[in-house]
């Protein structure tokens, strides 16, 4: 087992104090938005054991069936499948999706074939895997999450009173689930840019004088938009926005994001894992590209609830994130002083992450490794570990 040194990415969205305040660590003044643990080639953890740091995604590469397990190796290739991740946004993030596994080798492969450049502008895929995410609320967290059902985004659209949403409201009405929700999009999207931002100006004041009505059904998903709005000016991707569901998750819950699935992070600090890639197709609330054909053949145009995660608790103490994916397992261990050991399952590999109080480690020799609160550790596969300690934990993995 190793102490994790993981790098800040200082993403313009970024809480400026969030993720100083998890670490103990005075902040700069400059946005801090994700701390990024694992084996990422953008910004692997490092790992000392003894000669010095060293690159996780080196270690591995170094020795992928010690590090990782035969079984993980077989299944997901010689490298830590998942990335895990704290994210503190202190604005939104741009509206996006996330490819299948074969939208994402098919079009990883055609951007080859055409000699795209992978740090172009316009590049949509970045690798060919997919890239299935759940975020777990650490704080009290804004998000966006999956199609509103046609009717009720039509109602949220007329209470604002603006005119030229009003056609919108009207196809959302008029024609079936799937042919309503991906014809406004498109014509959210492909709109008149000065009418859309003279659109989203009036859409946006509304929302803002209608947040402070308690009697409005739409309140609170109003004072989002509306700060969004703040946020981006004149910016389209607040009307796609209005599309999709708005959540509040309260700390411990969880949202799971698949494939196809239009969602955004508001604000909040929470903590993030996703399959090992950075294939991203973005729709609004952002400068960089917008591949509007490529975007509405991978939207998936079917609405629901958000499905709000709660943690589904195990005999050994482990609460689980049930997730229908392989590369990534994520779970937490809410520990009490005096308790029994925890032991953790040595069949594959996993880091550790102490969000609140104070954990320790010991494997099998009797090794001890002390984790403060936001400090994490890597174990690779076949090392056996203990978990003791008052604090919590939590665990990625993959499914064994």
């Amino acid at each position: 087992m190793n102490r994790l040194t993981n790098t800040i990415r200082p993403y313009a969205w970024g809480s400026t104090t969030a993720i100083p305040e998890l670490l103990g660590t005075p902040p700069t003044g400059e946005p801090q938005a994700e701390l990024w643990m694992g084996a990422h080639p953008g910004a692997p953890s490092r790992i000392d054991r003894g000669a010095g740091p060293v690159a996780l995604d080196a270690v591995i590469a170094a020795d992928p069936r010690a590090e990782l397990g035969e079984a993980a190796v077989k299944r997901f290739g010689p490298r830590l499948p998942f990335l895990f991740k704290v994210l503190a946004a202190g604005a939104p993030l741009s509206v996006q999706v996330h490819p299948d596994l074969a939208q994402a080798q098919a079009g990883f492969a055609a951007e080859e074939t055409r000699g795209v450049p992978l740090d172009a502008p316009e590049r949509n895929y970045k690798d060919a895997n997919h890239k299935p995410e759940m975020l777990v609320a650490l704080t009290p967290f804004d998000g966006l999450c999956g199609f509103r059902r046609p009717a009720d985004a039509a109602d949220l659209l007329d209470g604002l009173g603006v005119h030229s949403l009003a056609p919108y409201a009207d196809i959302l009405r008029a024609h079936p689930e799937d042919h309503a929700l991906r014809e406004v999009l498109s014509a959210v999207l492909s709109a008149e840019p000065e009418a859309m931002a003279a659109t989203v100006t009036a859409a946006a004041e509304a929302a803002a004088r209608l947040a402070d009505d308690p009697a409005n059904p739409y309140a609170a998903d109003y004072a989002a938009y509306a700060k969004t709005a703040h946020s981006f000016p004149g910016d389209r991707g607040v009307i796609a926005a209005m599309l999709l569901n708005y959540v509040r998750l309260q700390p411990g819950e969880a949202l799971y994001l698949g494939a196809g699935v239009p969602h955004a992070y508001l604000d909040g600090l929470g903590v993030e894992i996703m399959a090992n890639s950075d294939n991203v197709l973005r729709c609004g609330l952002t400068p960089k590209h917008i591949d509007v054909p490529e975007l509405l053949r991978v939207v998936r145009f079917a609405s629901g609830d958000p499905g709000v995660l709660r943690p589904e608790a195990g005999p050994d103490g482990e609460e689980l994130y049930a997730a229908p994916i392989d590369e990534f397992r994520l779970s937490r261990y809410v520990l009490a002083a005096g308790a029994d050991a925890r032991a953790l399952d040595p069949a594959t590999p996993q880091i550790l992450l102490c969000t609140h109080g104070q954990a320790e480690l010991r494997d099998g020799a009797g090794n001890t490794l002390t984790l403060g609160r936001g400090e994490s550790a890597f174990v690779p596969a076949g090392e056996r570990t203990e978990l003791t300690g008052e604090g919590t934990v939590f665990r990625a993995t993959v499914t064994a």
